[in-house]
């Protein structure tokens, strides 16, 4: 489900306008997470620690209200979920774009990411299915490289609002502590910096929990 934004009396109604218009309208950073405790909350679950993180980015996406906007024919949309879809590696070292069903329930959850991933890893090409609405995060990891920036492929005349949310290989320090880097791109029409720092916030805390 999505309802219309009034954007008429939205705060941001002149910074949408101004960078709808560009080419290139989407802005990103990257940072470091701490992912200690996260990793070993995942092993006392028996869990993939993809599948855990990608499950936290999701819960904080979909608390931060500006990561449900899309924009569809100059309207903005505020969608009641958003789903990811997440590129998943094949044994050729291929991959396809999935589609994983967002639950609050860390189980259910896994249970749609675990049946997504083995559909995939057992078809070929990259598009494998439909994607009939834009209520998704883009997702990706790429955990053989501790990033400090990345860039997106991506076509400008293509209609595109969905977040772009990326993850680099796990490091751990001497002390013990795990990070990854962590990279968020998304349209800035629809949010600035500052919501970033919002969803970062609530990202980490669910990491430390």
């Amino acid at each position: 489900m999505k309802t219309l934004l009034d954007i008429e009396n939205w705060p941001r109604k002149e910074h949408f306008q101004f960078f709808k218009q560009f080419e290139e309208p989407f802005f990103g950073l990257t940072l470091e997470i701490d992912c200690t405790k996260a990793y070993a909350t995942a092993k006392e679950l028996e869990s993939s620690f993809f599948v855990y993180y990608l499950h936290k980015t999701l819960v904080a996406v979909n608390t931060i209200e500006c990561f449900r906007y899309r924009i569809h024919n100059d309207a903005i949309y505020v969608y009641d979920r958003i789903d990811v879809s997440a590129t998943i590696l094949r044994e050729d070292n291929t991959f396809g774009f999935s589609l994983i069903e967002y639950s609050p329930n860390f189980e259910v959850f896994t249970k749609n990411a675990f049946q997504e991933m083995e559909r995939i890893q057992n078809t070929s090409g990259l598009l494998t299915r439909e994607f009939p609405n834009d209520n998704l995060i883009h997702f990706s990891a790429v955990p053989w490289v501790n990033f400090t920036s990345l860039s997106h492929a991506r076509s400008y005349t293509f209609p595109d609002s969905c977040p772009k949310i990326s993850f680099g290989k796990m490091m751990i320090d001497t002390n013990g502590k795990k990070t990854m880097s962590m990279s968020i791109h998304a349209h800035h029409g629809l949010m600035d910096g500052f919501h970033i720092g919002q969803f970062v916030d609530c990202f980490q805390k669910l990491m430390n929990q």
